[in-house]
């Protein structure tokens, strides 16, 4: 059982900052300070993978790595690894309420790759940095590449890779890397060297400011949801550097891959394209890979979300070759095996299971067996035809409560979109008359509830209408861009958040 408490979901990309996107800035510091005021005990994130085409943090191209936009900067350029003319030479976007993906895409590497070549940790580092005050920062980036083994070489050659065949996916790369053959893995590792210690260099600027970040949070009674998604993406290192754990074929091609059958958000189902796991393959291993996973999560997090978790029970795999997600079928997944071979990798450590969409028996009952709090959304609580198990009276206290997520309409925009009859019906649930009053109500409906954790998205504490979603599910091209403004994080907000968390005894 977890104590009650509440929190506030905003992604790391949602942060208002100098340079197109949110990072581990003094603004990130800012909104800590922020939410300590407010009385919230959880900072909730999505994932902070690499991103890659579409911008979606569940499409990362390594489950291991973090992502270089989260770099801040400012600490670059006080380390003296960049000038602030040099930063300031770049256009980021104008809209301080949106990224701008592909000017923060091309500007943002060509800074990190000059930071890399202006510090001790190039590979031939100018004569400034070659002095041997520096040699204590070598020496732990080399400690920390040494610890970070296990996937970190695969990622940075991944990486380095990617670049050298400009950009392709590693299943269009020469068949004998592509297969990593050892002699073509050997070759091009002494190939691209010094392009390979530049993305361990990201990896541990990315190391160095989250931990800093972080440590700053529980310092200050915040603690951090981290996300970690079921599946990792076709093109990603995990896949090209551990093919057997996947079902692909000879060629390093998927047989199959994951997504959803139709339902009412997607008539044809949506297709994500992940690869499916061989779970015969890592179930005969211990499961060593998901061990290693769920290590590294909860280095990073107090508390991690386990992404479409009915999938552990049954998953949908879909022939590789269909363009919809129709024509899929149900197969069983590893179930109560996986999560007893993990129990001392996450004993005493705190699971959330997102256990959202087309729930069956079978998923009900893996859940009770791990005993871990699952998701209760209340825009999914007003369908008038059901007394539906969203809905606050039917809450168990183990559970965690949600106004919306990350792929809901913000709180407003679900107001002002929904069904006459549903709204009605929420009105009369909420004890509203007005959409003015409905955001408001639904917070604080989520917070009196029994639930032992509310995290209420920033969006709906800013009452933002649907300008401000974070994603619509099976779209491309105008998600994950949402930022909120510098001065959004009011004084006279975090006042009446702690007056809500006070009342209902979640300080």
């Amino acid at each position: 059982m977890m104590k009650r408490s509440c929190g506030v979901l905003l992604p790391v990309t949602s942060l208002p900052s100098r340079y197109g996107i949110g990072c581990f800035s003094t603004e990130a510091y800012r909104f800590i300070d922020f939410l300590e005021e407010g009385g919230q005990s959880w900072w909730q994130i999505l994932p902070l993978g690499q991103t890659g085409y579409g911008d979606s943090p569940y499409q990362s191209f390594s489950t291991f790595a973090g992502n270089p936009y989260f770099i801040d900067l400012e600490q670059l350029i006080g380390a003296e690894y960049l000038s602030r003319d040099e930063v300031d030479q770049y256009d980021f976007g104008s809209n301080p309420s949106c990224v701008d993906y592909d000017r923060v895409y091309h500007g943002r590497y060509l800074l990190l790759h000059r930071a890399y070549e202006n510090s001790p940790y190039a590979l031939h580092p100018a004569e400034k940095w070659q002095d041997s005050v520096y040699n204590r920062d070598r020496y732990a980036f080399e400690t920390y590449m040494t610890n970070s083994k296990h996937w970190l070489d695969d990622y940075a050659l991944y990486s380095a890779l990617k670049g050298r065949f400009e950009n392709v996916a590693w299943m269009e790369w020469d068949e004998d890397i592509r297969l990593r053959r050892p002699e073509a893995m050997k070759r091009w590792h002494s190939e691209l060297l010094d392009e390979i210690r530049f993305f361990c260099f990201l990896q541990y600027m990315f190391f160095r400011q989250w931990k800093a970040l972080k440590e700053y949070a529980n310092r200050h009674g915040v603690r951090i949801i981290g996300d970690l998604p079921i599946y990792v993406a076709m093109d990603s290192a995990d896949a090209w550097s551990h093919p057997e754990l996947f079902k692909l074929d000879s060629t390093g091609h998927p047989t199959v891959v994951a997504g959803c059958p139709p339902d009412v958000f997607a008539i044809t189902g949506q297709l994500w394209g992940n690869p499916i796991y061989d779970w015969g393959r890592h179930r005969a291993q211990g499961f060593s890979w998901w061990k290693s996973r769920m290590e590294h999560a909860f280095f990073f997090y107090d508390a991690v979300r386990i992404d479409h978790f009915r999938g552990f029970e049954s998953y949908y795999e879909i022939p590789a070759q269909e363009k919809t997600a129709m024509n899929g079928t149900w197969v069983k997944g590893p179930g109560m095996d996986l999560f007893r071979s993990l129990g001392d990798t996450i004993a005493g450590r705190k699971v959330i299971a997102e256990d959202l969409g087309f729930l069956t028996p079978e998923v009900h009952q893996l859940l009770e067996k791990t005993g871990y709090p699952g998701m209760k959304v209340l825009q999914f609580a007003f369908d008038a035809r059901s007394d539906s198990e969203y809905q606050p009276h039917n809450f168990v206290p183990n559970c965690v409560v949600y106004t919306g997520t990350h792929d809901n309409d913000t709180t407003r925009g679900w107001f002002d979109s929904a069904d006459p009859e549903i709204r009605d019906y929420a009105f009369r649930y909420l004890g509203v008359r007005s959409r003015e009053e409905a955001v408001s109500a639904m917070i604080r409906v989520a917070m009196m509830s029994v639930a032992e954790i509310c995290i209420i998205p920033m969006w709906d504490y800013l009452e933002l209408g649907s300008e401000a979603r974070i994603n619509t599910p099976s779209t491309l091209g105008n998600n994950w861009k949402w930022r909120a403004r510098s001065r959004a994080f009011k004084k006279e907000l975090a006042e009446r958040m702690l007056g809500l968390a006070r009342l209902y005894a979640r300080t």
